[in-house]
């Protein structure tokens, strides 16, 4: 049995996934969300087969989801599902060791095809993605290797640059990650430094140009 994580901020959308992968009998949806941090504590609870990650939602945006699953359950394998094909959003998932990107116009048995493919340890693009986007990374992927100051950032004060960029206030964030304000002026005073950023601006241009918001 293939154990599934569903994270996907719009509800009738996580239903109507959970229906379509319910038709396979291989297939267990174990839990769902539709926020980023909530699914980093279901991950950890239940290590699922797969995840499959909405590329935009409140709290932690799908990237960085899947990035911390790298870390949390590595055998986990993501799927993020986007509306975005620019060059930007894929090559960031290609980055960051997700296994399958899936637009979300595909018909519903791609979806289930990207998971099969999955499952038999390939990784899967829809077909309009495939050749750019694997062109483009194979010949980045080896320039761009350790100059990512992005890394250099901790897990708390990627919270709190994707909860800025994403437009929330100080107080904003310091509620939805039970932090003082104060302490969350510390993380994006830090953030800013090592990103070599000087303004709210500044910091959704970042965000923007790693396709990380709209």
């Amino acid at each position: 049995m293939t154990d599934i994580i569903l994270a996907e901020d719009h509800q009738i959308v996580r239903e109507a996934l959970r229906l379509l992968l319910e038709t396979q009998p291989d297939f267990h949806v174990v839990a769902e969300t539709g926020d980023g941090l909530d699914a980093i504590a279901l991950i950890e609870k239940f290590k699922p087969d797969i995840l499959i990650a909405d590329m935009m939602m409140p709290g932690l945006l799908g990237l960085e989801v899947a990035r911390r699953t790298k870390h949390i359950s590595p055998a986990t394998k993501v799927i993020v599902l986007s509306m975005y094909d620019a060059e930007s959003y894929v090559m960031e998932a290609l980055k960051i060791g997700v296994v399958g990107y899936v637009l979300k116009k595909c018909s519903s048995q791609e979806l289930i095809l990207a998971i099969r493919q999955i499952l038999a340890g390939n990784f899967y693009l829809s077909p309009s993605l495939n050749k750019r986007a694997l062109e483009a990374y194979m010949l980045r992927s080896e320039e761009s290797r350790g100059d990512d100051l992005y890394e250099l950032l901790t897990d708390r004060e990627r919270d709190v640059f994707q909860l800025a960029a994403q437009g929330l206030s100080a107080p904003q964030i310091a509620e939805k990650l039970s932090l003082s304000a104060r302490t969350v002026e510390m993380h994006r005073g830090n953030l800013m430094k090592k990103l070599g950023l000087k303004s709210q601006t500044e910091l959704v241009m970042y965000a923007v140009k790693r396709g990380m918001v709209e």
